[in-house]
Formats: structure tokens, sequence, C-alpha cells
């Protein structure tokens, strides 16, 4: 289980300015204690007010990608040598982009869940990053009556939602 350490998130905070400092971005990162722990992850959030319109697009990437790799790489560097246990989850904010994502998210999984539940038929998330792909799983995980796997091979990877205990008559690799 992820958990947060202060001297962890200033740690987080420390390496991501660090990293946007190397890239010629000076400006300021900060620990939002609002949205920190909301999700069980650290949110760290790049200052906007300095950078460009520019900056601030080829910092996001297209579909957010660029966020995507930087927090990966903040999971994945911050968290070398620490157990399962000791580690802390890192998430990537810069001009409201996760918070706006996130409802995307939600409303996508909510109207997925209307359609199988309405119809009876599974239905296919696309176009969603790994990551995007895991939150969703997690927000419908408190629906007993869905269930959610993944199918398709990256970069067609999708997010199924179909009716629990309905047999899956598709790739037996997913």
């Amino acid at each position: 289980m992820l958990r947060m350490d202060e001297q962890q998130m200033q740690q987080g905070q420390k390496w991501l300015a660090e990293m946007l400092e190397i890239a010629g971005l000076s400006t300021q990162v900060t620990v939002d204690q609002s949205q920190s722990g909301l999700d069980g992850s650290c949110w760290l959030t790049i200052d906007d007010a300095e950078l460009t319109a520019e900056q601030v697009r080829i910092l996001t990437g297209e579909q957010g990608g660029v966020l995507d790799a930087m927090q990966y790489l903040a999971n994945t560097i911050l968290n070398i040598g620490h157990g399962e246990a000791e580690q802390t989850a890192y998430t990537i904010e810069l001009a409201g982009y996760r918070v706006r994502r996130q409802q995307e998210l939600q409303e996508l999984a909510e109207a997925a869940v209307q359609h199988v539940r309405g119809t009876g038929e599974e239905y296919e998330l696309i176009s969603l990053s790994s990551a995007e792909r895991r939150q969703v799983h997690t927000y419908l995980k408190s629906y007993e009556d869905l269930e959610t796997y993944s199918r398709g091979k990256e970069p067609d990877r999708r997010l199924v939602v179909k009716l629990a205990g309905e047999d899956e008559l598709d790739d037996p690799l997913s």
C-alpha cells in the first residue's frame, strides 16, 4: 500500500523542480495539500504563472502524454530502494489538467455503467493511458454488479466494462 511521508513529498517536490530547471524552465513546484491524499497520492503542482501557453502545451503533451511520462519517472525514480509499504504515489498537475481529466474519466465511467446496466452489453473505453485505465478500474470497483478488465495490446489497449459473472469471449491474453 502506498503512503505519504512528509520527507518523500518534499523529495518529490525538489526532484520535479530540478528536472524542470534542467529542461530550462525556472518555475515553482508545490505540494497540493488539498488534493494530496484524496486519491492516495502526493500531488505535485507545477506553477504555470511564469510559463508561456506554449510551454504549458509542451509540458502537458498530447492527451497528457508528457505529464504521464514525468509522473512515471517520478514514481519510478523516487521510489527506488523503498519497499512497497514505504512507497509514495506521485501525481503531477499542470494548469488543472489532472483535475479536469479526472472529471472526464468519471463521466466516461458513469456513461459506461449506464450503458452496461441498460443494455447488458459490454462497453469499451478507448484511448486511455495505462494510468487512466487504472483510475477507471479503481473507480468502478465500487459497482458490485460490474467487472472491468483490459483488452488488446498497446497502443490499442482498451478498458472493458461488463456485467459481473458474464463470460469473456475475447482475448484470453488480456
